[in-house]
């Protein structure tokens, strides 16, 4: 047999004709059990979760997961809908009653109702109660065997419908968490959830027998229709469980055999109620035309019973006449013993072997064995319920039934001999096997003896050997039912009266004292089989033990019946603060973290108010709700300032600033849960971590197309939901959807979450915006010009990769995300963390020509100043400021933005990097100059060039320059050329003038050797210690006075050399005048002059050698600055096409051709 599509639902019917299937095709298909075809199927809307055939297998119901037509009932044969009905939608179960005049629905939403078979009316509506709710479980219903109950299972709980009380009521399950499966015999509830079953009885509504645990998930279970096995399904595996092993045989034992009267005179009759059960036979005697021989005959055993024998002799022999019966001869027979006629009453009982079923023989010869018994012939009848017992089978399936009837009997009649010591056993015995409820009617009725007046005494005797035993949970079961049942005459009896109440003493104290060691052994079942029974005896002070028994259930996770214990110690201990603290601690497993910190606050508060000041003392050891709520305040507004000003609530689509995010935190479940869960001591890293996480935000990186949505936009709209539908707006919505899909509160775009109109918030965003996606959860990346699906080089050649800010957005996160186009992530790489994707990464490396590693994990201490002003040089951007604004965080630049400075925005950022780095590598470029100053280049670009480097020396090179070097210099002159480079302060800017320490070259003679098309000018110089230099520059230079033009080599950290440790410092500087055509000309300018050797200590051989070196790399070609003196004697530079490379001094140096002084440039 095959469904149209998987199959979701299966029902078959009572007589074994006809199997029903649902499936996700849409169908629900009746089949022929017996040849397994394919009778009819009828269409549906949607999937169909569940289906149902009557008792009488003639209706089918099934329930879809559609909107509308969700339930139909349709005859089996022929399809036909036999009416319309009105039903909920997204329908998971549909159930009929056992007897088939109605049936029930579970909706997804709207919860339960109860239709009518005949007509389709609803019968019953729940109004939304027991709805079934998320990841619901596809058999959610269940009747009760007469119909008068349905029982709905939901997560964490089973809401039961009583229809005859007209009342409802839930049943909290073992298990909160995990979807749940329910099935029913009628009898009792199997209900599973998570890896366990519990069972729960139909009428008490408790929780039966023990819990039933696996390792794994149950996935489904079964009930027998005896209710006496349960299967279920773990993986791949069915497990049947024997449930008479864990439930006593109450629930399992079938009818009375020879008894035959109705439910309420069998009640009265076994309760003792002689004269009520009499009169209720008479009326069933007297409301029917004939009268029945049964209903006579047990008036009969009743009157004899009430000793009103000559009416009990009448009756049976009228139901004789009527029809002679088994029960009509036993009846006739306990009434001629009641009168003494022992022979009689045997030969009568003899005759009711004759037609009785072969089944009830054993109750017959146990009946009999009474009657010997009682006519004086005890050992007979002792032996003969002895071997009564010996002869059972115990693979007979009335073995049990029998041994325990048997047992009792046998029980009872050491009872008559006082022989407690055989007769104790045999009771228990018959306890263990099955119910009293099954063994005692029959034979109260049947018989003359009166089982539980006579049992009593045996049951104290049991009591007390119990409790010494240490069995006491056992006595205590005994003992209640010496105290439920006995008779009015018992109870009144003061010897009876005076041992219950010294025995429930002295099993209180028991019970208490081996549930206090069971529970602080963590041995909480035990504690859960302890108390229970304490409490069951009702003692004078019951506030301890309902704390104690809450807490051993709250260890179990069973919060709700932790709860009614804590509330019971409440109740009775009003001024006791550990009442409080246990329902604190039940409310706050239950996850109602409200009524949890109230009730820890009334515990605080009886603390105080005790009257006991050693408890007082104690309240130094918790803290307060208010004291947490302070702590997580101060974190919280610590967490919010690294936060971006303003960011998306995901959820809502709402801009919220940093309190309206507070009070959002502060209404979450998960800050209740951290201000009711800390009560002895603040836990500030716990804090700091929930409160992070919460806070958490992604961050939007992207290239704008456009009329991105604004900040006025979208606060116009209330809802980045409710923007109207454009395609830039989609991508808003499109990241906000990502960002909650990735399980994150907030997110952050530049387009919406910046108020422009509000300049401090606007430079505060600018200044922050770096360390806001550093921080950030994690940084997604749109690249609108990639198509899907990606091909490796599409990031690299994207827009993206083109703007100014995305520079940032692209070092900065430690977590980031590439999308392309369709909002697929980018190479389909699915991973944790695009950072950790070799493939992206190693493609963004070799495109920016940086490590891998370094894009990574970046830092801005991690690359050169150099590094980043080329990463940043390939870049642009619309509004010019942004170049420099762009790179503040890269730089950790304390720039403040200001927009409508246009080049100057550049210009005051390598300004803060010359004065604060002492980085003169920025002034290592070719091309136009700043209007900042000129030093400074005017584009950013220009540092996508690479600048010339001086050869480095080392090994071997290095030691012949130091051996050439000392042969053509003194020890003087070397220190004096030492000192003056070491004296040079660092470079630095003040008002846009750059002081930049340098050694400078006078040029001699200047002239043009050759002038281009384009205007600019090939010149020759003549330097004064470098020979012959050519440049070209478009700028027009003073051929006629060329002592106005300088070279400087700036390059002071080079010529210094690698740092041991020791700082280049200078302490003096003069101003000198070389303005004069001599070989060593001097201008205006600053010049540090040399030390008097008589001043300068000694140097040591490794000072010697490092002034040699220093010496000897200033004599290395260098990358020049060309500088023209200005008439108010500072300088300017000559900005030139490409750079000017001078040969250098080599050896040639003497103390002559090296000036070392600072020049102020304009």
């Amino acid at each position: 047999m095959r469904g149209s599509d998987a199959i979701c639902s299966i029902a078959v019917s009572q007589d074994g004709q006809w199997i029903v299937s649902g499936d996700d095709g849409n169908q629900a298909i009746v089949w022929n059990a017996t040849t397994h075809e394919k009778v009819l199927h009828v269409e549906h809307e949607a999937y169909i979760f569940a289906v149902d055939i009557s008792s009488d297998c003639t209706k089918v119901v099934t329930a879809s997961w559609a909107v509308t037509d969700t339930a139909r009932i349709f005859d089996i044969t022929s399809g036909t809908d036999l009416f319309p009905l009105v039903s909920p939608g997204h329908l998971r179960g549909i159930k009929f009653s056992p007897d088939g005049s109605r049936f029930a629905t579970a909706s997804f939403y709207d919860g339960v109702r109860v239709y009518s078979t005949h007509n389709g009316d609803i019968l019953f509506d729940s109004d939304g109660r027991g709805r079934i709710g998320a990841d619901p479980p596809l058999a959610p219903l269940a009747w009760s065997s007469n119909g008068q109950q349905l029982f709905v299972v939901g997560r964490g709980k089973i809401t039961c419908f009583d229809f005859s009380k007209s009342s409802s009521s839930d049943w909290w399950i073992h298990e909160t968490e995990s979807r749940a499966f329910i099935a029913s015999n009628g009898r009792f509830v199997a209900c599973s959830a998570g890896s366990s079953v519990s069972l729960w009885d139909c009428v008490s509504h408790e929780q039966i027998g023990s819990i039933i645990s696996y390792t794994a998930e149950i996935r489904s279970i079964a009930l027998s229709p005896s209710g006496g096995y349960l299967a279920c399904s773990v993986g791949k595996n069915i497990t049947i469980h024997d449930l008479r092993d864990v439930l006593p045989l109450t629930y399992f034992v079938g009818g009375l055999p020879l008894v035959q009267v109705s439910g309420e005179t069998l009640k009265s009759w076994t309760q003792g109620d002689l004269t009520s059960t009499e009169m209720l036979l008479s009326e069933e005697i007297t409301s029917t035309s004939s009268p029945n021989h049964y209903l006579l005959a047990n008036r009969a055993l009743v009157q004899a019973r009430s000793n009103h024998v000559a009416l009990a002799i009448e009756d049976g022999k009228e139901s004789l006449r009527i029809q002679p019966s088994p029960i009509g001869y036993i009846a006739t027979a306990v009434a001629l013993l009641g009168q003494g006629d022992r022979e009689g009453a045997l030969w009568a009982f003899d005759l009711a072997f004759h037609d009785c079923e072969p089944h009830d023989n054993r109750l017959l010869l146990l009946l009999k064995s009474i009657l010997l018994f009682e006519s004086g012939n005890q050992e007979v009848a002792i032996a003969r319920v002895e071997h009564l017992i010996t002869r059972v089978n115990d693979d007979d399936a009335t073995y049990l039934y029998t041994q325990a009837r048997a047992s009792l009997v046998l029980g009872v009649m050491y009872m008559k001999k006082r022989n407690y010591e055989r007769a104790i056993p045999l009771i228990e015995r018959a306890k263990n096997l099955a119910p009293e409820d099954k063994q005692c009617p029959p034979l109260m009725t049947i018989s003359l003896w009166r089982f539980i007046g006579l049992e009593i005494v045996a049951q104290q005797h049991q009591c007390e050997i119990l409790y010494a035993e240490g069995r006491t949970t056992e006595a205590v079961e005994i003992l209640l039912d010496i105290i439920s049942t006995s008779d009015e005459e018992i109870q009144r009896s003061k010897a009876t009266s005076d041992w219950v109440s010294d025995f429930v003493q002295k099993c209180v104290m028991t019970l208490e004292r081996v549930g206090d060691k069971a529970l602080d052994y963590a041995e909480h079942v035990d504690a859960l089989v302890q108390y229970p029974a304490t409490l069951s005896l009702s003692p004078a002070n019951p506030a301890g033990l309902f704390m104690k028994r809450s807490r051993a259930r709250a260890a179990k996770g069973l919060w709700e019946g932790a709860l009614q214990d804590a509330n019971g110690a409440v109740k009775a201990d009003p001024s006791n603060p550990w009442c409080y603290e246990a329902k604190y601690a039940a409310l706050h497993g239950a996850k109602r973290y409200d009524e949890a910190i109230d009730a820890f606050q009334f515990m605080l508060d009886a603390i105080e108010q005790s009257h006991d000041p050693e408890i007082r003392q104690l309240r130094k050891n918790y803290i307060s709700p208010s004291q947490t709520i302070a702590a997580i305040d101060s974190i919280t507004r610590e967490v919010l300032k690294s936060c971006p000003l303003v960011v998306i609530d995901v959820t809502s689509g709402c801009l919220c600033d940093r309190p309206q995010r507070m009070r959002i935190f502060k209404a979450d479940p998960s800050f209740k849960e951290l201000v009711s869960s800390m009560t002895r001591k603040l836990d500030n890293e716990r804090i700091r971590q929930l409160v992070a996480k919460f806070f958490g935000y992604v961050m939007f990186s992207h290239a704008w197309q456009g009329n991105e949505p604004s900040f006025r936009e979208v606060n116009v709209a209330k809802s980045v939901w409710d923007l109207p539908e454009a395609p830039l707006n989609e991508k808003l919505r499109n990241f906000c959807r990502e960002t909650r899909r990735r399980g994150h509160n907030w997110a952050w775009s530049d387009t919406c979450c910046i108020d422009k109109a509000a300049s401090s918030i606007l430079n505060q965003s600018l200044t922050s915006m770096y360390k806001w996606y550093a921080d950030s959860a994690a940084t997604l990346v749109f690249l609108a010009g990639v198509a899907h699906p990606p091909k490796p080089g599409d990031l690299t050649g994207s827009l993206w990769m083109t703007r100014a800010w995305t520079l940032q957005e692209l070092l900065a996160p430690k977590i980031i995300f590439f999308y392309d186009s369709e909002w697929k992530p980018y190479l389909n790489d699915t991973g944790e963390n695009h950072k950790e994707s070799p493939e992206i990464m190693q493609e963004l490396a070799n495109a920016i020509k940086i490590p891998r590693g370094t894009i990574t994990t970046f830092s801005p201490d991690d690359l050169e100043v150099r590094d980043k002003l080329r990463l940043a040089s390939t870049r642009n951007a619309t509004v010019e400021e942004d170049v420099a604004y762009s790179l503040i965080g890269i730089f950790k630049s304390d720039i403040r933005p200001h927009y409508g400075e246009g080049a100057d925005a550049l210009g005051h950022l390598l300004e803060e990097i010359v004065t604060r780095f002492g980085e003169v590598t920025v002034l290592a470029w070719s091309g136009k100059s700043s209007s900042y100053n000129s030093c400074l280049p005017a584009s950013i670009s220009v540092y996508n060039q690479t600048p010339s480097n001086p050869p480095s020396l080392e090994g071997e090179e290095m030691k012949t320059y130091l051996t050439e070097l000392r042969g053509k210099l003194s020890r003087e002159v070397v220190l004096s050329i030492y000192n003056q480079i070491n004296c040079l302060q660092p470079v630095r800017f003040a008002a846009r003038r750059l002081h930049l320490p340098c050694i400078v070259f006078s040029i001699r003679k200047l002239g043009i050797q050759e002038t281009r098309n384009d205007n600019e000018k090939v010149y020759h110089a003549r330097v004064s210690g470098l020979g012959t230099v050519e440049f070209t520059t478009a700028d027009d230079l003073p051929l006629q006075r060329p002592q106005k033009l300088v070279f400087a080599h700036p390059w002071i950290p080079y010529i210094r050399g690698p740092s041991d440790g020791d700082t280049w410092e200078g302490d003096s500087e003069s101003v000198v005048d070389f303005g004069s055509d001599s070989e060593y000309d001097t201008g205006s300018y600053e010049t540090v002059p040399p030390s008097p050797l008589d001043a300068t200590p000694a140097l040591q051989v490794d000072d010697y050698t490092q002034a040699l070196q220093m010496i000897a790399r200033l004599g290395q070609p260098f990358n020049a600055l060309l500088l023209v003196q200005q008439p108010d004697r500072h300088y300017r530079r000559v900005a030139t096409e490409n750079e000017i490379v001078v040969p250098g001094l080599g050896t040639d140096v003497t103390s002559q051709n090296v000036r070392a002084t600072t020049l102020e440039i304009l």
